[in-house]
Formats: structure tokens, C-alpha cells, sequence
């Protein structure tokens, strides 16, 4: 996205994604985006999943998404007219639709129509509070609402589980990041690589890690987040793990995982300058 704003400077954008569905994907999404909010960061969180988990994770119940990312890429609606505030200082939801599920068919006919969202993102150059990080969590499938995101951010973060198929997975994601960044989006890269629900009791969970960092080297984070019931409870009280419970493993987990996150970020800008 091009800066037109003089001082101002663009959100960045990076896409929460993994084909996989229950890899602790919106979980992910929900809590290092707390974590962010909590450190000052202003946080703009997308749900592009037609279930919907992250916005009801937040806490928003259905009657009170007013606008929704549907309207946003189907009826080209503004993207400001859907963000809403959550209980969490600092962060804000664009929620989600069960009619995002129909987008593929609705929008069959738009040849531009895998661009939608990137159109759509440029409306946060006007807000007059400007957004740090804005992070889509995408649905568990390579379709038209994942190719949208990929296509606007600059950046994928990659939860994965610690399990047997999870570089098989991981590999398929990695060539549609590929061809992404060929066809529609060249700044495209892979931010980091998460291990979740980790079980450091089973050797297939230490044998899976050991696996992925010898592929994968430094774009695999070193925070680990380990399976924890905490951090399963929460989305059903509507609050991150990280209010539901903050001394949780897995809180202290995304917390860690902030922190490593921000670390990587202040090392790029010092490399930029």
C-alpha cells in the first residue's frame, strides 16, 4: 500500500494463516493481538472467517456486527463503517459474517475480484487514529477470502501444530505464498512460523519442532505455545486468554510471543535505517 498521508505512516498488514483448521489459528490472532493492545500498540483485528470464531472470541455477539467484512468485499462498503471497538484498549475488530461464506460465488464475475480487500484497506489511510498492525485471521482453506488476504498483506504468520502432517500442510501453504508473491503481491513473505499446542511429554510434539526448525531455521519463532486448557476456555466467556487468565501457560505463551514479535519488528527498522 502507498502512503499518500505525508507523516503518516501505514498499518502493516499480516495475514494469520494455515489451510489446517484447529491449528490455534484465531486463537493466535486473538491473543498476540491482545498482547499487542496491552504493550500500547493499536491493533486492528480482521475476522475473514465465515464462522466467525474470532469475533465471538471478542466477545461480539452477532446482533451487534452492524456492518461486516461481507459488506466490505461484497458491496464495497468502507472499511471503516465495520470496525468496532472491543473490551481491549488498543484493539478493534472488523467482524466477521456466516455471508462471507457465499463470497466465492457472489463475486465470480469480478475479474479484480481477489484484490477486493487490498482496495478495501487503503480506507485506513483516512482513519485519523492510525492502526500499528492489522492482523486477518483467514479461513482454514486456500480459497478466494485467503487469497484476498495474502494479496493485501505484507506478511503471513503461520500457526502450526506440533503433529504429524504439519510440514506435509505447511509445504502446500509455502507454494501459495509462492505464487501469490509471482502473481499478485511481490512484498509477500512468511513474518514467522508459531509451534502450537505443544506437548513437550510427547516426543512426536519434540520431534515435530526439532523437524521444523531444522527446515525452517530463524522464521520459526522460538516462543512456543503449549496446549492448554486456559487457552481453550476463553473464546466460550468471549475474552482472550490473556484476560481470562493472564498467568496461564498459555498466556504467558502469546505474551512471550509479542515480545519476540516486536523484537524481530525493532531489528528490521534498524536494518531499514
Amino acid at each position: 500500500m502507498s502512503d499518500d498521508s505525508g507523516d503518516l505512516k501505514p498499518a502493516k498488514v499480516l495475514s494469520v494463516a494455515n489451510q489446517k483448521g484447529g491449528v490455534g489459528k484465531t486463537t493466535t490472532a486473538i491473543n498476540l493481538g491482545t498482547a499487542l493492545a496491552a504493550v500500547g500498540k493499536r491493533v486492528l483485528l480482521m475476522d475473514l472467517d465465515p464462522q466467525g470464531n474470532a469475533s465471538t472470541g471478542l466477545g461480539i455477539d452477532p446482533s451487534q456486527r452492524k456492518v461486516t467484512m461481507y459488506d466490505v468485499l461484497v458491496d464495497q462498503t468502507n472499511l471503516k463503517d465495520a470496525v468496532i471497538k472491543t473490551s481491549v484498549p488498543n484493539l478493534f475488530l472488523a467482524p466477521s459474517s456466516v455471508d462471507l461464506s457465499s463470497a466465492d460465488v457472489e463475486l465470480v464475475d469480478d475479474q479484480r475480484r481477489v484484490l477486493r480487500l487490498r482496495a478495501a484497506l487503503k480506507d485506513l489511510q483516512r482513519f485519523e487514529d492510525e492502526f500499528d498492525y492489522v492482523f486477518i485471521d483467514c479461513p482454514p482453506s486456500l480459497n478466494l477470502l485467503t487469497l484476498n488476504a495474502l494479496a493485501a498483506s505484507q506478511s503471513v504468520i503461520v500457526p502450526l501444530q506440533a503433529e504429524f502432517f504439519a510440514l506435509e500442510g505447511l509445504s502446500q501453504l509455502m507454494l501459495t505464498i509462492r505464487e501469490v508473491r509471482q502473481s499478485l503481491n511481490s512484498v509477500l513473505k512468511i513474518e514467522g512460523i508459531v509451534l502450537t499446542m505443544f506437548d513437550g511429554r510427547n516426543n512426536l510434539s519434540q520431534q515435530v519442532e526439532q523437524d521444523v526448525r531444522d527446515n525452517l531455521a530463524d522464521l520459526v519463532y522460538k516462543t512456543i505455545v503449549p496446549r492448554n486448557v486456559r487457552l481453550s476456555e476463553a473464546p466460550s466467556f468471549g475474552m482472550p486468554a490473556i484476560l481470562y487468565d493472564h498467568k496461564s501457560r498459555g498466556s504467558i505463551a502469546y505474551q512471550k510471543l509479542a515480545a519476540e514479535f516486536l523484537r524481530r519488528e525493532n531489528r528490521k527498522i534498524v536494518k531499514a535505517e
